[in-house]
């Protein structure tokens, strides 16, 4: 039998324990208010009309109570709405009471009752919505009573329905961090192991393939040298996509975990490959420098391959404080229209993966600019992590 759809995002939300914890409290409110317009129905001027307005009250809280447990309710136009049902149910009092009735009691349905809104509120927008929200709520109760009662050792209605609003919106928001962070584990740990069972196959497949005709080609020699020198330095470029190093630790400059960048990018200049970094270092942890070589050194294998003969590349490596931006340019003949989709297509993932991919997971982004005869350039932009190598955590 397939799951029902509502079941499923009741059962993914993170808050939505304290959603349906927050119904019980509702019930317990409901019934709190029900002996209470029992109690003082007689004392009121409009006990007829305080009934009416208590089916209203009761609808409200049978529909959302229903709305919140399974899930439909939990919106901003619905616990707004409720906002409004509970202020204009309170201001009521002034109607089925008089003043004196009204400053001598809470107000009409009940400040435990009303409390319910701000609880809703605090789940949905977190502790400052709580504030907020036990600020309307507390601030009409006052209105009702026609003076603000600054004896709090008396009457602290306010300051008990703003803490509680505070207090529900703290536990939401950690709620939500925490499952936040399993998700982002689990993820971690599926793309992990996802990247380990490929990595077997590829290897006992692909890999021994492309060694054999590497190790067959030079034994041969002559023509066959150059599809041995080709098939060893594909075999190499799949080995660095499988296993996401791209090339040995010690080959990256680092000063404990953080690393020089604009030293890492130096290392790849040669006859074709210029580079251009600032004096100073360009301080970023050692897994950002790793990755940003990664995908410049996949980039460069692109313009060998496949900007032609005579192309030569540019790296420019830029400071910015927060973010470091290294662009990668080359002066050959560029990429067609569609070109990127149609090898995707074809499952060849070496931009999407090993270059965009690469500089997404480092949570910055990755724009390529083409044109047929006119070159191709990359521009790579990424936050520095934390703790940014200066010894000094971001703020």
């Amino acid at each position: 039998m397939t799951p029902d759809p509502m079941a499923r995002a009741v059962d993914n939300d993170p808050v939505g324990p304290l959603w349906r914890g927050a119904q019980i409290f509702r019930l317990l409110s409901y019934l709190y208010a029900l002996g209470f317009q029992i109690a003082v129905n007689p004392d009121l001027d409009r006990g007829g009309v305080a009934w009416a307005l208590f089916g209203v009250l009761s609808a409200w809280t049978l529909a959302s109570g229903i709305g919140y447990f399974v899930g439909f309710a939990r919106t901003v136009y619905w616990v707004g709405a409720e906002v409004v049902v509970v202020c204009v149910l309170m201001l009521s009092t002034s109607y089925v009471a008089g003043a004196e009735w009204a400053w001598n009691n809470q107000t009409w349905p009940t400040t435990l009752w009303a409390t319910n809104a701000v609880i809703s509120v605090a789940i949905l927008a977190g502790p400052v919505g709580g504030i907020v929200a036990g600020l309307i709520v507390g601030g009409t109760s006052t209105f009702v009573k026609g003076e603000l009662n600054l004896d709090f050792g008396r009457n602290a209605t306010i300051i008990v329905i703003v803490a509680t609003g505070m207090a529900v919106g703290l536990a939401a928001a950690n709620a939500r961090r925490s499952h936040e962070q399993l998700s982002r584990a689990a993820r971690i740990a599926a793309a992990a192991e996802e990247r380990e069972r490929l990595s077997r196959e590829v290897h006992d497949g692909v890999l021994q393939v492309l060694a054999l005709i590497a190790r067959r080609g030079r034994e041969i020699g002559g023509a066959t040298s150059e599809l041995a020198s080709l098939a060893a330095e594909q075999e190499r470029a799949l080995r660095r996509l499988i296993s996401d190093v791209d090339e040995p630790v010690d080959m990256i400059p680092v000063v404990s975990s953080c690393a020089d960048l604009a030293a890492t990018l130096r290392a790849l200049a040669d006859g074709r490959v210029s580079v251009s970094a600032p004096a100073l270092p360009v301080t970023v942890s050692a897994h950002v420098a790793a990755e940003i070589r990664a995908a410049v050194v996949n980039a460069l294998d692109n313009v060998r391959h496949h900007a032609g003969p005579d192309a030569r590349a540019y790296i420019l490596v830029e400071d910015l404080g927060d973010d470091v931006v290294v662009s990668v340019r080359d002066d050959g003949i560029g990429i067609a229209e569609g070109r990127l989709a149609q090898a995707v297509a074809q499952g060849r993932v070496g931009v999407s993966k090993s270059i965009v991919g690469r500089i997404e997971s480092l949570g910055g982004t990755a724009t390529l600019d083409t044109e047929p005869g006119a070159g191709t350039e990359w521009e790579f932009t990424v936050p520095r992590n934390e703790n940014d190598g200066r010894g000094e955590p971001r703020t």
